[in-house]
């Protein structure tokens, strides 16, 4: 744990912050388009019309929050999970929303014809909250009810049946992986604003949820029994924690499709600095998840200019290696 005491969390939160700021408004300036940080401000204090002004304000400022928003969800989702799962390698995806969510937008593609982005969104978010469901459902089957182990495995099935069955339809149909590619990849790339005001007041409520459980969850890591005598509710906490992982997680893929390896690579960098107290890991989460696909998206822009890479290939391009490494240092989340 890099940061020992309580001055020095707080401290490196803030600097930490900064640097989340410092990467949106490189966000905004840099691109294809050759802008400035005084063409930016201009676009808002000045704005004249120019394609600059109009690039700056409908394409650069959505996609920076856009990023930040979605980065920052799915690092807490994954956090959450890692806890609740008590598997270090536990993601979004292994309840099974991002193939739940991959499923509905295929199957509104073959069988209503559906192509806009602002539909897809809501078809999403509907797809991931039933995949979710049905993982919460089959895993609390049984006398003991929802466990770590039962919760996991049921995503781990959830996820491949929702898989094999959006590859069927692709198979059958190759119309519609031309249409859905792009999004089954994970981009930020031509979202528009309307698409993350959509669910922001999902997300709000989930931000705040998470940081009111994160003492909770401290005690869940304390195991059940330890949990249960000191009088909580583990059942209907980890019901909770879930539906927090089904908003974040949700409408983050909502808004910019399956990006994967955040959710599993920041939750490890937030406890390297801050340790396992879950009131100081969720909130630094937000902020390194922020950071990471905001760099990420930057980078995605530049590797093969003029084009662009789905800024999902480039967070599995830099969680790869921090996934191996986790994968073969094994062990369990404390």
């Amino acid at each position: 744990m890099i940061f020992q005491t309580k001055q020095k969390k707080v401290a490196g939160l803030i600097l930490f912050s900064f640097l989340l700021m410092y990467c949106l408004a490189a966000s905004v300036v840099y691109g294809y388009v050759d802008t400035s940080t005084s063409t930016v401000i201009d676009s808002f204090t000045k704005f004249n019309g120019s394609n600059e002004h109009i690039i700056v304000q409908t394409v650069r400022v959505p996609r920076a929050l856009i990023a930040a928003a979605v980065g920052a969800s799915l690092a807490i989702a994954g956090a959450i999970l890692q806890a609740l799962t008590r598997n270090p390698l536990a993601s979004p995806g292994i309840l099974g929303i991002n193939a739940g969510a991959s499923f509905f937008i295929v199957c509104a593609v073959v069988v209503f014809s559906a192509h806009s982005l602002q539909v897809f969104s809501w078809i999403a978010f509907l797809g991931a909250a039933f995949a979710a469901s049905l993982v919460f459902i089959i895993g609390s089957i049984g006398k003991e009810g929802l466990t770590p182990i039962k919760l996991t495995l049921a995503g781990v099935a959830i996820g491949a049946v929702f898989s094999s069955l959006t590859q069927g339809l692709l198979v059958l149909n190759e119309t519609a992986l031309d249409e859905v590619l792009f999004w089954l990849a994970g981009s930020v790339q031509g979202r528009k604003l309307e698409m993350l005001t959509s669910v922001l007041p999902y997300l709000i409520i989930a931000w705040l949820g998470s940081m009111l459980m994160a003492g909770k969850i401290n005690l869940l890591l304390l195991g059940d029994d330890v949990s249960r005598g000191l009088g909580q509710r583990t059942q209907l906490v980890r019901g909770i924690l879930v539906l927090i992982v089904v908003l974040l997680a949700g409408s983050s893929v909502a808004v910019a499709g399956p990006i994967g390896f955040v959710g599993i690579v920041i939750p490890h960098f937030a406890r390297a600095f801050v340790g396992t107290d879950y009131r100081w890991v969720i909130p630094y989460c937000g902020v390194f998840g922020g950071i990471l696909l905001l760099a990420a998206d930057i980078g995605a822009r530049f590797i093969l200019m003029p084009q662009e890479v789905p800024v999902g290939v480039m967070t599995a391009v830099i969680g790869t290696p921090f996934f191996i490494y986790i994968a073969r240092r094994g062990g369990l989340t404390k």
